[in-house]
């Protein structure tokens, strides 16, 4: 299956779109890093150095912040 580049997202991007909209990192667990907004939505972010998130691993993320795909990327 092929992807495209502009899909694929690096842990720390995906950290720093959350911040921009207002997630605050509240803790870790392992690897994952936990992050909830002032709404309450939640939303863990597996961080694996030199490792890039699977497109469907960012999608969820964007489904879970109640985000289309394609908005959360609008954020990079």
């Amino acid at each position: 299956m092929s992807h495209h580049h502009s899909d694929v997202l690096k842990p720390k991007e995906v950290v720093r779109i959350l911040e921009h909209l207002g997630f605050e990192h509240v803790r870790n667990h392992g690897s994952h890093q936990h992050f909830r907004d002032a709404n309450g939505r939640h939303t863990v972010v597996p961080v694996h150095p030199g490792s890039d998130l699977l497109p469907g691993l960012a999608r969820r993320i964007a489904k879970e912040i109640g985000m289309s795909f394609e908005e959360f990327l609008s954020h990079r």
